[in-house]
């Protein structure tokens, strides 16, 4: 008898994990992409945060401000991971919090652009944009400049006129966005900056920091130059 019980428990088990895998493969996901369910949702005044859980495992995700449900099922691509993140809106630290970039409601299925063994993961590449000319600031630089001469510039600071076309606050305590000012050098053409400053993405700003090589923040998140603490001047 407790033979013939456990041979159906097993086949129980089996026929599960068969299910399991089965609805993966008819969904076809992308790498890395998560399968999760909504349990709780914390509106902030940029992101919204998420306590889901997948396969059981639960976890808490931050996604650009938007509206979602609780106990609906979402998918999404992991960026940056961090460890006791505070939100000093929320007054609330986390032990560990995903910043989310790619975030649906749909599958977001495989295409052959990937391989199932390299991932899509970290930083996604800039995009040019069209038409833009950007005045340099008086006694600064050019973005094309700046990479031109990366070497020479690290360690110091430096002023760079040009037009926001990416925003992200409050990541690992500080605001993170990206000018470009229609220049460029080998390909090189968008600067990420570090600031507590607060923009928005079309601003014409001019900014003054320090310049730092070869950054590794992890997640795939490497900057060959990034201009760190900058603050904007007139």
């Amino acid at each position: 008898m407790k033979l013939n019980t456990f041979l159906l428990l097993a086949v129980i088990l089996l026929m599960a994990a068969s299910c399991k895998t089965k609805t993966k493969q008819t969904e076809n996901l992308a790498p890395n992409v998560h399968k999760v369910t909504t349990e709780e949702v914390i509106q902030s005044s940029n992101y919204t945060y998420l306590r889901v859980t997948e396969d059981g495992k639960e976890s808490w995700i931050a996604i650009t401000r938007q509206e979602v449900e609780v106990g609906k099922t979402y998918y999404f691509e992991p960026s940056i991971e961090m460890a006791n993140f505070t939100s000093k809106e929320l007054k609330r630290t986390f032990p560990t919090i995903l910043f989310v970039a790619k975030f649906s409601s749909t599958p977001i299925v495989a295409t052959e652009k990937f391989a199932i063994s390299d991932p899509p993961k970290g930083k996604q590449p800039a995009v040019a944009k069209e038409g833009l000319k950007v005045k340099p600031a008086a006694g600064g630089i050019t973005i094309a400049e700046l990479y031109a001469k990366k070497e020479s510039f690290g360690g110091k600071s430096v002023k760079i006129k040009g037009e926001v076309v990416k925003f992200n606050a409050q990541i690992m305590g500080k605001n993170w966005f990206h000018i470009q000012d229609g220049t460029t050098n080998n390909g090189d053409f968008d600067l990420t900056i570090t600031s507590a400053a607060e923009v928005k993405v079309g601003d014409i700003v001019t900014i003054e920091g320090v310049v730092a090589l070869k950054k590794d923040f992890g997640a795939g998140y490497s900057y060959e130059v990034i201009v760190e603490e900058a603050k904007l001047i007139p």
